[in-house]
């Protein structure tokens, strides 16, 4: 059986966290429905077609409507709309070995958030695991524009994940939160925090 995260986990101790962000261009006009625009719940395959080339692999997706939908696509103070309905995926290496899950999260008319969460036993060992997955999930779900935007001055995800790691060693708080606003009217929001022996990171894609 494949193995869920909850989201809430990797979460919890969010507001101890250290913070640093970027504000990109927001004026564009947000006269569309926030169901209309950006990604969509079809978008899982996109990113499942992706990874398979890079030998990670993901489930189909697991429908989540009952109460537990807050553990696997978590509400934020950001999002306007509630979330009724969720779908979670979860993510193994080419062994079958666990890695993590992609959730998105938002009603039948479309998603209004999505999510990767990754369980690593070192935090600097599984880092390209990490990058693979998460750039992914940014160049199918918001853009492929890293490179010419640069956000907050990294050159690339990887550089933007490699300072996280590093304030996060030095930091003596359990929970790190960066955050980069306005790509394409969305957001990105990265968390690492301590769980047990191991590290999680978090992905978070907000419309």
């Amino acid at each position: 059986m494949n193995k869920l995260i909850p989201v809430l986990i990797g979460v919890a101790l969010i507001i101890v966290g250290s913070v640093f962000a970027f504000s990109g261009n927001t004026s564009e006009s947000q006269s569309k429905s926030i169901y209309e625009t950006g990604f969509t719940f079809y978008d899982v395959e996109k990113i499942k077609k992706s990874l398979s080339t890079q030998k990670i692999f993901m489930s189909s997706p697991t429908e989540i409507t009952d109460y537990t939908i807050s553990q696997y696509c978590p509400t934020f103070p950001e999002l306007q709309n509630p979330i009724k309905h969720c779908a979670t995926t979860a993510i193994t290496d080419v062994n079958g070995n666990p890695l993590g899950n992609i959730n998105m999260g938002g009603t039948l008319d479309g998603p209004i958030m999505a999510l990767a969460i990754l369980d690593t036993s070192d935090i600097f060992s599984e880092e390209n695991v990490v990058d693979l997955v998460f750039q992914t999930m940014i160049e199918t779900l918001v853009c492929n524009c890293w490179t010419d935007l640069q956000p907050g001055g990294f050159e690339s995800v990887n550089a933007w994940l490699t300072t996280a790691a590093e304030k996060y060693t030095t930091s003596s708080q359990t929970t790190l939160k960066s955050k980069i606003e306005g790509i394409e009217n969305m957001n990105l929001i990265l968390e690492i925090t301590s769980k047990d022996e191991s590290y999680l990171w978090t992905l978070i894609v907000l419309k």
